[in-house]
């Protein structure tokens, strides 16, 4: 199984949970003298084998992750570190830029003696940075995707 094959895998059991939990609590209680739509019971055991099976997959893609070795991004590992700290580094910076542009204003001056909104920071050099960290953001998640599509999951 490729290293992309495991990662939807872990999706789809996440889904898969989510789904059980939704169904567990849904019966979880019933009106006298009527039955649970599904037994509750059963479904905990069925959320039991989908924790297992969750649990054994992300220790086989975080083996997989710690020892594969993408060059100048370190390992997996540490790439999806950086990748992370990308995200929320444009997140900052576009947000940074909205404010100061004051995109998120919602009154604006009615007459000329109220008081004026300064940006307190440059917008133009913070979108150029958004736009900067955006970038290195997609080639580094191409060579994650790449990497994931190319790799066998560790046993």
């Amino acid at each position: 199984m490729r290293l992309a094959e495991a990662l939807a895998a872990r999706a789809d059991l996440q889904r898969r949970i989510e789904q059980l939990r939704a169904r567990i609590t849904a019966s979880a209680r019933y009106q006298e003298g009527e039955e649970p739509a599904e037994d509750p019971a059963a479904l905990l055991v069925e959320a039991e084998a989908a924790f297992a099976q969750l649990r054994d997959l992300i220790r086989r893609i975080n083996r997989t992750n710690a020892g594969l070795d993408l060059g100048d991004d370190g390992t997996m590992t540490d790439a999806l570190a950086s990748r992370d700290v990308l995200r929320l580094q444009h997140s900052v910076l576009t947000d940074a830029a909205a404010a100061a542009s004051g995109a998120n204003q919602v009154g604006l001056r009615q007459m000329r003696s109220e008081l004026r909104q300064i940006a307190a920071l440059p917008v133009a050099p913070l979108r150029a940075a958004a736009d900067d960290v955006a970038h290195r953001l997609r080639e580094l998640d191409n060579r994650i995707q790449q990497a994931n599509w190319t790799h066998d999951l560790e046993g």
